[in-house]
């Protein structure tokens, strides 16, 4: 493989492999790299809604314990 791309010229190496490799494989990196974005974008809202999740029961706990004391 290195003998048949040490004859071509540069262009060929980083330009047209390079344009032919997303033109063929385009769909499959735009779908993992839309799976990735959207499975990050569901953990931040997971971590987001445990997080306010338990705020509020902290919340909730330090003012029915602070009632009980008057």
């Amino acid at each position: 493989m290195r003998e048949i791309f040490a004859g071509m010229p540069w262009w060929v190496k980083w330009v047209a492999v390079p344009v032919i490799a997303l033109v063929v494989f385009g769909g499959l990196i735009a779908s993992v790299v839309g799976f990735v974005i959207g499975l990050l974008f569901k953990v931040l809202i997971f971590v987001a809604l445990v997080g306010g999740l338990i705020y509020v029961v902290r919340k909730f706990i330090t003012g029915s314990s602070s009632r009980s004391d008057w």
